[in-house]
């Protein structure tokens, strides 16, 4: 196979969608020698949203204290190598051309689904390449995700809210439960959750695998001294250090307790604080990309992947702090068929935004004229658009240069603007 030819095998995997269990990746690790038993530190992350800025945080800091990093993270926004890094370099198209024609007959044998042999892809290449800490997200939930082959030194849980309920199940307490199921009896646990009942899922496993649980809100004291467009600044409390006015290079206040979940981690594993803020500046250069980044100017253009509820409402809150500074705002939204659609419009209501409805490049894309007839439930009356591309372009056109314009509701979106380039400065 060439890289071309590795992408038209893996992407018809699709077809296969969700399909929990252990025992497909477990075969497929097999053929390479069961790498993801040599992978140095392991750190595990799943929650419902957080978890790709604390992995790439965690990713960051480690990278700044010398040690060669694996970044597990997905889904990709541009490329598919945009998925697997070591040092911040993705893997080469070869070498996924490489991995996948050695595990193509077994795949298709066993019917594995896209997350599967992805994930016995990447971890075949860290191994292969010696890393010395593994960073690792979640795809869907914890329990029966084809990453919970690893058994990982550190298990991290960002948050828990409503996000693939029928997989994961409707209330706090079970999704809590389906994601406290990373932790092992190997394992120190980290949590910035504080729902009580999701919380008491996650003190319960952390007892019955007897392991210390840290947790953000009772072990940290936190305090947001800025938060501005690009720069957020705040000052971290541990047991051990205070962290004077840490800086990093996002958008949002609410970024800081993921944030702070990846110092705890990496004090936890002897990264000192010159690391700790280095890695914060480098943070961009893991490949994070998208969570408010702005992506033009004249108007202001701010790229998002929020996609459930409890993400859009954060990113609302981010932009209530600076909408002030901005004529007027613009939303170009599109959103998966599995989300909660008017929770997530609901949020963005207080924006006091013109709003344009547009389809994403997925199978699971709510159509835009349904997502605009949803708008027009919450007293909205948007612009339609069949693509991304159209829906952009003429907000930037209607806009003036003193305005915002937010694009989020979806990775496969905020995808397909990077892939496209659909942004042009003034």
């Amino acid at each position: 196979m060439n890289y071309q030819e590795a992408l038209e095998f893996l992407y018809p995997l699709h077809r296969f969608g969700m399909k929990p269990g252990l025992e497909r990746a477990t075969a497929l690790l097999d053929i390479f020698g069961m790498p993801h038993k040599r992978l140095g530190t392991i750190i595990h992350i799943a929650g419902t949203n957080g978890k790709g800025t604390t992995a790439s945080a965690l990713a960051a800091m480690f990278q700044a204290a010398g040690k060669k990093t694996a970044l597990y993270t997905s889904p990709h926004l541009v490329d598919f190598t945009e998925r697997m890094r070591i040092d911040g370099q993705p893997i080469s198209a070869g070498r996924v051309a490489a991995y996948c024609s050695a595990m193509k007959e077994r795949v298709v044998e066993l019917r594995a689904t896209f997350f599967e042999a992805t994930t016995a892809l990447a971890f075949a290449w860290f191994a292969d390449e010696q890393v010395e800490v593994t960073v690792i997200e979640t795809g869907m939930g914890g329990r029966l995700d084809a990453t919970n082959v690893v058994k990982s030194d550190y298990a991290v849980i960002t948050s828990i809210g409503r996000d693939h309920t029928a997989w994961l199940g409707t209330s706090p307490a079970m999704i809590a439960r389906e994601k406290a199921a990373i932790i092992n009896p190997e394992s120190r646990v980290f949590t910035a959750v504080t729902d009580s009942e999701a919380l008491a899922e996650i003190v319960r496993a952390a007892e019955l695998n007897r392991v210390p649980l840290f947790r953000l809100e009772r072990d940290v004291a936190l305090r947001v001294e800025s938060a501005e467009p690009g720069a957020l600044e705040f000052s971290l409390s541990t047991a051990g250090t205070h962290y004077h006015t840490l800086r990093a290079p996002l958008t949002g206040a609410f970024h800081a307790s993921n944030l702070a979940l990846a110092v705890m981690v990496a004090e936890a594993a002897g990264i000192g604080e010159d690391a700790v803020r280095r890695g914060f500046l480098n943070l961009l250069k893991t490949g994070y990309r998208a969570r408010l980044e702005k992506i033009g100017t004249m108007p202001d253009v701010f790229l998002d992947v929020s996609h459930n509820a409890d993400g859009m409402r954060e990113t609302a809150a981010a932009i209530s702090v600076f909408r002030h500074r901005y004529r007027a705002m613009h939303v170009l939204i599109g959103l998966a068929s599995d989300k909660e659609a008017g929770e997530v419009i609901r949020h963005l209501l207080p924006l006091d935004a013109r709003f344009a409805a547009v389809t994403i490049p997925s199978e699971r894309s709510i159509p835009a004229s349904e997502l605009a007839a949803l708008l027009k439930n919450e007293g909205v009356d948007p612009l339609v658009f069949d693509t991304p591309l159209e829906g952009l372009r003429q907000m930037l056109e209607d806009a003036d240069s003193r305005d915002m314009i937010l694009v989020t509701g979806s990775f496969f979106l905020a995808g397909e603007i990077l892939r496209r380039k659909g942004v042009q400065q003034r």
